[in-house]
């Protein structure tokens, strides 16, 4: 009875040791698959962005960056100050709303350690008139309104020049030209810079000066198309890419990699020329 007896609970015993390797084994099959799914963890980027054309921009992005991994958090500003100063306290991973002459001034001016990850579009700068329908047609004294921002000047002036209103004097780089560097103004414009480059539109809308010179982003923003609305526009060959920014260091991270090559991708491309209609021209270096 004895022998009997220990032969049951040994077979028992080896039942039980084989169902704990079991599930043992799938346990830890079972973490081993948990671990790999917190590898594969979604990553989250912050980006700051003027609302239009940036932030659309970047919300057609987001399927895209999700389907590798990245999570896009998109916070909106009104202004061309606050996103470098959240992109340099840490509170954002990049922005995407300055062109390069901008963001190389405000690193000159505050000391940000910034650096630029890639260029995206253009946004021609346009010329708008309640006054006249053509630049010839502007009287002599005629009062041109253009950003407070100084980064911007250069390139107001250099359409300007280009559409034989004035004259730069030679030798300046004119992405970086002032005021004062105009040498011949033979209808003796009167130049107006006082007003914040997101004012612009509201200052035309409400018949200002003889002509306002606007950036698209806020053109669009407040329901003018640069293409028809204009009476000059710059073309795509502008210099003033607009960029995704960050801090100094981080243009190699995969994920702001990612952000640059997904942007520059042929579906952003193709949504920024139909959506836009050449307004918001994209660039793909």
């Amino acid at each position: 009875m004895k022998k009997w007896l220990s032969t049951i609970f040994a077979a028992v015993f080896i039942l039980v040791l084989a169902a704990c390797g079991t599930n043992g084994d799938e346990g830890n099959q079972a973490n081993e698959g948990g671990t790999s799914e917190e590898n594969a963890e979604t990553q989250e980027l912050t980006v700051g962005a003027s609302n239009v054309p940036h932030a659309e921009i970047l919300e057609e992005a987001k399927p895209l960056l999700e389907k590798k991994g990245i999570t896009l958090n998109i916070e909106t500003f009104q202004d061309y100050v606050i996103p470098n100063q959240a992109l340099d306290s840490g509170e954002l991973d990049a922005n995407y709303f300055q062109h390069i002459p901008y963001l190389e001034a405000q690193m000159a001016e505050h000391g940000y350690k910034f650096e630029n990850a890639g260029g995206i579009h253009i946004e021609p700068i346009g010329i708008y008139s309640q006054e006249v329908k053509n630049l010839e047609d502007l009287p002599d004294g005629a009062q041109i309104i253009l950003s407070s921002s100084v980064a911007d000047h250069g390139r107001a002036l250099s359409l300007l020049e280009k559409e034989g209103l004035i004259t730069i004097k030679e030798g300046v780089d004119k992405t970086k030209a002032t005021l004062e560097d105009v040498v011949k103004n033979p209808k003796n414009l009167k130049f107006d810079a006082e007003y914040e480059a997101a004012l612009l539109p509201q200052i035309y809308n409400n018949g200002e000066g003889d002509a306002v010179l606007i950036n698209s982003n806020y053109a669009i923003d407040a329901g003018l198309n640069p293409l028809e609305d204009s009476i000059a526009i710059e073309e795509s060959d502008s210099p003033y890419v607009n960029v995704i920014a960050v801090r100094e260091g981080d243009k190699d991270k995969e994920a702001i990699k990612t952000l640059v090559e997904v942007l520059r991708s042929q579906e952003i491309q193709d949504f920024i020329l139909e959506k836009y209609e050449g307004a918001v021209v994209p660039v793909s270096e």
